[in-house]
């Protein structure tokens, strides 16, 4: 039997800013970082394409809370706490420069995701928090003013617990805290890319639009943003915003669906219609072929007349109003069959995990046990893809660490 003061369960985001947090709010206690494996913060490693995206620069906390399918209204209260803004200072203050793209992510100045890792593994030396590796908490037990750890070879005493185990492809997963009777929401993927098996449309592997409009056909739900043809289908922001707001629902139909895609953006049918009138007048007698007049690649201008059966030599001034139509209904709503998902990257996100309804956000502690704290992807949180779901990590992190010593 070891004893100790505060558990971190998890060595990964938020589990390093719970520690971190913790340490520093109370100094005397004494503060471990439990990591199954032999390594820590690895999906901060291999995040962003190794560049690790650690925040947005959202700094309106009402609009960040926004970018959450799933635990917009509790974080906008967390917000408050810990928020983009603080983040940036955080790290600025540590002497990691980050910088701030045109599509408002946040990466370090670096471009590299080790100015991270180097930066918080440095601050826990400093403030004396110590990471056990290889230890998987296989069970917890709560007694009166203690939690017992145990681990298949040794078991711990603690006075508090915040458990950072991140997302969890199974229910399975979850089960430990299920049978300390926290509701366990089915986890089930968030951000994943759409996979189009033989669909000619993979040719185009590559090709960007970078303004595209992606609508799930026969629901509501709607993807805006840069759309990336990919050797299994398509990718890019549009279709990350989709599968991350759309994660139960594509779940139920097992990634069986069809899409539309406007080309064009948001552009409306009657403007389009106007817009090739102009073309015809000023244009008429050029190839339709050699005329691309709207913002995508000559290889996929082409692709979609051969798809609307237009032969790229037809002249302008020759397209009739039924081949026009047809034009017209594949630029603003081209469809498309979906079979299947891809893992975005390397980057798992899932939604679902502890019910929200367990934990006061106020401190991130659990509302039927005193003492265990909750953060990160583990709970029931995701956002879409920008920096928001380290984001959260870090503002949870943030607030389970400042709490966890106060007394219950």
């Amino acid at each position: 039997m070891q004893s100790a003061t505060i558990a971190i369960i998890g060595g990964g985001a938020a589990g390093f800013f719970a520690a971190l947090s913790a340490k520093k709010h109370f100094p005397n206690k004494k503060v471990i970082i439990f990591e199954k494996s032999s390594k820590v913060l690895s999906k901060v490693k291999i995040s962003g394409g190794g560049r690790c995206n650690v925040t947005n620069a959202c700094f309106d906390n009402r609009k960040l809370a926004a970018f959450y399918p799933r635990g917009e209204n509790n974080l906008r209260k967390a917000f408050e706490i810990f928020n983009a803004q603080s983040t940036v200072d955080w790290f600025e203050s540590r002497n990691v420069p980050l910088k701030t793209f045109p599509d408002n992510c946040i990466f370090p100045q670096s471009n590299d995701s080790q100015s991270i890792i180097d930066c918080l593994l440095k601050e826990s030396l400093a403030l004396g928090v110590e990471i056990k590796f290889n230890q998987s908490i296989t069970s917890i037990e709560v007694e009166q003013d203690t939690f017992k750890l145990f681990t298949r070879e040794d078991n711990f005493s603690v006075e508090r617990v915040i458990v950072t185990t991140g997302g969890q492809p199974k229910r399975s997963g979850l089960e430990w805290l299920e049978k300390l009777g926290h509701e366990i929401i089915d986890p089930v993927p968030s951000l994943f890319t759409f996979n189009m098996p033989a669909n000619p449309i993979r040719d185009l592997m590559g090709n960007v639009v970078e303004k595209a409009t992606v609508k799930v056909e026969g629901t509501k739900l709607i993807g805006k943003g840069p759309l990336l043809v990919t050797h299994w289908g398509m990718s890019g922001p549009a279709i990350l915003q989709l599968s991350a707001w759309g994660a139960r629902a594509l779940f139920e139909k097992n990634y069986q669906f069809a899409v539309l895609v406007n080309w064009l953006d948001d552009e409306k049918e009657v403007d389009l219609h106007k817009r090739l009138d102009q073309i015809i007048r000023e244009h008429g007698e050029k190839m339709i072929g050699n005329l691309n007049p709207f913002p995508m690649t000559s290889r996929l201008w082409n692709f979609l007349l051969e798809k609307t059966a237009i032969h790229p030599e037809m002249r302008w001034k020759d397209l009739g109003n039924k081949i026009r139509n047809k034009l017209v209904n594949t630029l603003l709503s081209d469809r498309y069959e979906v079979s299947g998902k891809t893992t975005f990257k390397e980057e798992f996100v899932t939604a679902g995990g502890i019910s929200l309804h367990d934990v006061n956000f106020k401190t991130m502690e659990s509302k039927l046990i005193p003492g265990m704290f909750f953060a990160g992807e583990l709970l029931d949180i995701d956002g879409i893809t920008g920096g928001f779901n380290f984001q959260a990590a870090w503002t949870t992190g943030f607030i389970a660490g400042k709490s966890v010593g106060l007394s219950n």
